[in-house]
């Protein structure tokens, strides 16, 4: 039986789809348009498309940045993975003050500001000798990301039944064993859920790729998209091209996941 929308439903609906899909229009027409029809009123929806700015974009340094970007999301996500599926699984079977004070820990972690840790973690990797190097960038990222995972990892392993692992353990299983062959394919829709949110949250990181890259060259797009905003002015197409082509490969992620990410999300908030 399908149940109706009532009219504020129907009205909020196109009211949020009004504050969403305005911007994103505005986007797409200012990427293909020139640089006199960007602020022209007459031009807003009635001009001619050029292609001039997705030409630029093509020819400069995309696909390195491109490859940039894929090479620190998929690091940073199999380590964020490695860390926090152990511990979110601990956590998770533990029981009495210490996961307390675990869980409590993270959330402070959580909460404290990006802006907080850029000092300290580039005087780190400057004693290291990892400055300019993408793996400053991917471990910066894993530990900004790491708190967040384990947190939303834990009621997925909280919803396995304990009654499980007791059976897999009569059966002679160890520990690892069990883990393994049980619990993670249980929660495997869990992994594959916050697997996704960490790759598209390290994909648009910024603050860490500009401050960890001492050569722009080596920027991932993230910090390409900020070289358009120069002293001499903002080149509006060519930021706007930028932006479409760099959202293309979220698009194409997010949307072949959706529904598990829907599903996943659920289930985390409610176990």
């Amino acid at each position: 039986m399908s149940v109706k929308a009532g009219p504020l439903a129907v009205a909020a609906k196109v009211l949020l789809t009004g504050m969403y899909g305005v911007p994103i229009l505005w986007i797409l027409l200012t990427s293909v348009k020139s640089s006199d029809d960007v602020f022209d009123p007459g031009r807003t929806f009635l001009f001619r498309p050029v292609t001039t700015a997705y030409v630029e974009a093509l020819d400069g340094d995309l696909l390195r940045a491109l490859l940039q970007s894929v090479t620190i999301a998929t690091c940073a996500t199999a380590l964020v993975l490695v860390i926090a599926i152990p511990a979110a699984y601990g956590l998770a079977r533990t029981r009495g003050w210490l996961p307390t004070a675990a869980l409590g820990l993270l959330i402070v972690l959580q909460m404290m500001p990006q802006t907080a840790t850029v000092i300290p973690l580039f005087q780190a990797f400057s004693g290291w000798r990892l400055l300019d190097t993408t793996a400053a960038v991917v471990l910066a990222d894993a530990a900004l990301l790491t708190p967040f995972a384990t947190l939303l990892l834990r009621p997925f392993f909280r919803a396995v039944p304990p009654q499980i692992e007791e059976a897999s353990s009569i059966d002679g299983a160890g520990v690892l064993r069990t883990f393994w062959s049980v619990v993670l394919p249980v929660a495997r829709n869990g992994v594959a859920t916050v697997g996704t949110l960490t790759f598209l949250l390290a994909w648009g990181e910024f603050l860490y790729a500009v401050n960890f890259y001492l050569t722009p060259g080596q920027y991932p797009l993230s910090a390409l998209l900020a070289q358009q905003v120069s002293a001499f002015g903002i080149n509006w197409p060519g930021l706007m091209a930028l932006a479409v082509l760099t959202s293309i490969p979220i698009l194409v992620v997010f949307s072949s996941t959706y529904r598990l990410l829907r599903d996943g999300l659920t289930v985390g908030a409610v176990k």
